[in-house]
Order: structure tokens, then sequence, then C-alpha cells
């Protein structure tokens, strides 16, 4: 299967050698130049995986991220930016990013995010084809990778479906960190852990929106349970 990726890069030295290196490994690689356009391609062709630059001429990429999801884009998103703070790669994390690189950074493990993004729906560790309902009727499909709560469904991004799909195989038992880090990012992953915390913080909104009746908690020091809300 041929996975497309989209570039969102305004720099032709940064765009032309990364879109080759993609090429190369065998990915369909499209690129747009501005914020406004990429929001625009990934409402209308859902690509597999964006690489974001933040440093865009009409849009800000932390608003290009907020509105790909906003607008219902589940695919994988990893942003790329000479920004070094803390703070913006956890806010950059909090509007849906699945990962965050700094500049300058080298192609190979550029490659190595995007493959460890594309494995995700491998990396559940229930069976493909498992259904899980909870006692509150939230119904989690492995297969379609698709949440519902009766007639209604939850949005989630990979991730989100990820963790959530992990917690649920594992109904009011805990999850420590490092098991729920190596089966959704994998046991190479290179970024900070706090990715998984921004993660559960947007999974446990999405559930309270939904009124679903299960709530993640975090059990310090160890890992998060999924339980049936009271």
């Amino acid at each position: 299967m041929v996975h497309d990726v989209l570039v969102v890069e305004d720099e032709e030295d940064i765009a032309v050698p990364l879109m080759r290196t993609l090429e190369r490994e065998g990915y369909e690689v499209n690129r747009v130049s501005g914020g406004a356009e990429a929001v625009s391609y990934v409402v209308d062709e859902a690509p597999a995986v964006v690489i974001l630059d933040l440093g865009l001429p009409d849009m800000d990429g932390i608003d290009v991220c907020r509105q790909m999801r906003s607008g219902g884009y589940l695919g994988g998103i990893i942003m790329v930016t000479a920004r070094a703070g803390e703070l913006d790669r956890v806010v950059g994390l909090d509007v849906g990013a699945d990962d965050y690189l700094a500049k300058p950074f080298g192609l190979a493990e550029l490659l190595a995010r995007v493959r460890a993004l594309l494995r995700r729906s491998g990396n559940v560790p229930a069976q493909d084809d498992t259904t899980v309902t909870t006692s509150s009727g939230l119904k989690i499909d492995a297969a379609s990778r698709r949440v519902h709560l009766g007639e209604k469904e939850i949005a989630l991004t990979a991730k989100e479906f990820d963790v959530l799909a992990v917690l649920a195989s594992h109904h009011d038992k805990v999850v420590p960190r490092e098991t729920l880090m190596n089966q959704v990012w994998d046991q190479n992953w290179y970024g900070s852990t706090k990715t998984l915390d921004v993660t559960i913080g947007r999974l446990r909104s999405k559930l309270e929106a939904a009124e679903a009746g299960e709530r993640v908690v975090a059990i310090r020091g160890v890992g998060f349970r999924l339980e049936t809300g009271t």
C-alpha cells in the first residue's frame, strides 16, 4: 500500500530534499506552502501523514493544526519548527499534533517518525477484528478504528484511538505509562513522554463532551486506568 504524505513548507531548500527523500522511500508526496491551502487540502484529500512547518507565511502552524483537527482530520501530524521551547512543544501536541521535530533535523530521523505514525494501527494490542463494548455502552471497534456511543460517533485522532483501545482492553486495570508508550508510540520513540499526557488530556475531554460514562484515571507514578464513572 502506498501512503500519501502532505508536506506543508514554504522554504524551497527544505521542502525539495524532504520530498525527494520521501519519494525515494515509496511515499506519494504532495506539497503546499501556505496554511489555508493545507487545511483545504487535508479536508478534501485526507493524506495519511502531514508534515507541518509552524513558520508559514499566512498562518501560524499551531492554528493550522487546530483547524485540521476541528475539520475532522484524523491522520498523523508531525510538526516541524525552529522553536525549541517546551511550551511550544506542549501547545503543539495539545492542539492535536502526534509528534514534534525541532530544526535542524536529520532526514533519517524524520523518516523513522513517519514510519512510526504509519505503524500505529498495528500497535493496538487488541486483535484487529476485536470490538470492546464497556458497561456504559461505549463501543471501540478496532477493525474500523471507530468509537461509538449508541448511534453517535466520537471522532478521535489515531493516537487518541490507540490509547483508548489499549485502556479499554484492560478495563478497570492500571496500564503502566511504559506499556502505553511502547504499544502506541513504539519502543523507539524519540520524543518526550509528555505527549502521552497531552493525548490523555484530549481523550478525556472528548469522552466528557460526549457524556460517554467512561473516565481515564491517572494513577500517580504508575499509569492510567479506564473505568466506568459513577
